[in-house]
């Protein structure tokens, strides 16, 4: 499995590909859609270190953010909404 380093360089390249316009159009959307799971994976990467990070900064509140980090590992990463409920949750804190 791919580090979140290598995750964000893949995508580094992938940006830098379509930036320069020289593909076709096929290539273009199946980089795009390559990107879009990229940029999905290192974002979900970086909420979950988030989430850790407040657990050790605020240990006080660890009990109510076990809960939150229990349910974002039990949800499919590929589903939006609901990652898009979790963060409304987190706001609203």
């Amino acid at each position: 499995m791919a580090t979140f380093e290598e995750k964000l360089t893949a995508l580094e390249s992938v940006v830098d590909r379509l930036e320069r316009g020289e593909l076709t159009l096929d290539e273009s959307v199946r980089l795009f859609e390559e990107g879009i799971h990229l940029s999905t994976a290192c974002k979900s990467e970086l909420e979950s270190a988030e989430s850790k990070i407040q657990l050790l900064v605020n240990p006080e509140s660890s009990r109510s953010r076990t809960t939150d980090l229990l349910l974002e590992t039990e949800e499919d990463p590929d589903d939006d909404e609901d990652e898009d409920d979790i963060e409304d949750t987190e706001d609203g804190e």
